[in-house]
Formats: C-alpha cells, structure tokens, sequence
C-alpha cells in the first residue's frame, strides 16, 4: 500500500532516460527502455517545487501509507529528493512528462527470507490519472527492478478503495494474490488491502 513503483509480455522500449544529478547514468548492463513520452529518471533539486505542489493533495495523501507526508511542504521535498538519491543505482524515480515530474515510483527490496522480493510503491499527480502513465511506468520499473535486483517477484499493496491503482497494476501484468480484509486503519476507516505480484 506504499504507492510510492513481463517477462513474455513486458513490451521493451528504444530508451530509458535516467539522469543522475543531471548527470546521465547508464550502467553497460541496463538494457535501455521507454515508454512512449513516459521516462523514469532519478530525482534532481530543482523537481521540489513541482513535488510539493503534485504531492500537497488530500486525495493522493488518502491512498497512501501515513508516512507520506500530508501537507506536503518544501522541507518535506528537500528530505525526499536527498533520500531517493541516496542510492546507486536510485532505487526511487522521478515520472516524467518532458523532463517535467508528474510522480514518483520505487523499489523497497526485502530483508531476511524475504530477501528475494521488492515492494513497489508509487503515486501519481492527481491532473494525469486516468491517461496510461502508471500502467506505462510500472512496465518500465518492472523491467529496470529485475535487471538490477536480486529478486524474483514485485509486489504492491494498493487500498481496496483505490480502483485506478488496481487496474493500472493489472494492465500491467500483476497478478491479485490475496486481499486482507481489514488490515488497513486510514482517516479512522477500516479498509482492506490487496496484494499483487509479478515473477520473472
């Protein structure tokens, strides 16, 4: 439920642009991928006021884990973009419309037993739901996670309530492996959360 970001039926792409720092990151193994007008790139400074003012939105902040913050304001942007880039290669991307941020997907991978999965989370600024952009960049970060994660499956752990997220996981090519009736305590509303998983 962090909402945070197929084998056979993963449809590969010319190019997946990813700047680091402003910087272009290109690993010799990275297969490069796209999406359309859809590009993943890491976070960069300058994204923080198009951050906070996608992410200052009570109807993304309720699908989301309480951590995310809710007001979204500048300091909490500045903490996120120097989080997300912590990591080499970033783990937590910027979606992009050209060049401009639109939301965010990442890889959480597991500890301990569970060391072989990778939980995805995303969100997605509220003015481009409904057009394919989320189907577009869970492929792409699908493909971007199990060639650099030792992990065998990506999970996500969307609210019941939360319909586009679903579809756009099962268009994708996630599997529903459980729901979990009243696991979820948001706004003081009990609510259900489902699993979905994808394998190599």
């Amino acid at each position: 439920m962090i909402h945070w970001i197929l084998p056979g039926q993963l449809q590969r792409s010319k190019s997946l642009s990813i700047r680091y720092l402003g910087k272009a990151y290109t690993p010799s193994d990275l297969e490069p991928i796209n999406s359309e007008t859809v590009i993943l790139r890491p976070w960069q400074p300058d994204d923080r006021n198009t951050l906070v003012i996608l992410g200052n939105n009570p109807n993304i902040a309720r699908f989301l884990t309480d951590a995310f913050p809710s007001p979204y304001t500048e300091e909490k942007g500045d903490a996120f973009i120097s989080m997300a880039n912590q990591e080499t290669p970033p783990r937590i991307l910027a979606i992009t419309l050209e060049d401009q941020p639109v939301g965010a997907i990442g890889l959480h991978p597991q500890t301990d037993i569970h060391c072989q999965n990778a939980e995805m989370g995303y969100w997605l600024g509220e003015p481009y739901w409904g057009k394919g952009i989320m189907t577009r960049a869970i492929r792409m970060m699908v493909t971007y996670g199990f060639t650099h994660l030792p992990v065998n499956r990506i999970f996500a752990r969307p609210i019941h309530t939360n319909i586009g997220s679903q579809r756009a996981l099962e268009k994708a090519g996630f599997t529903l492996e459980a729901r979990l009736q009243g696991t979820i305590l948001k706004h003081g509303e009990v609510l259900d959360e489902l699993i979905y998983g994808i394998r190599r």
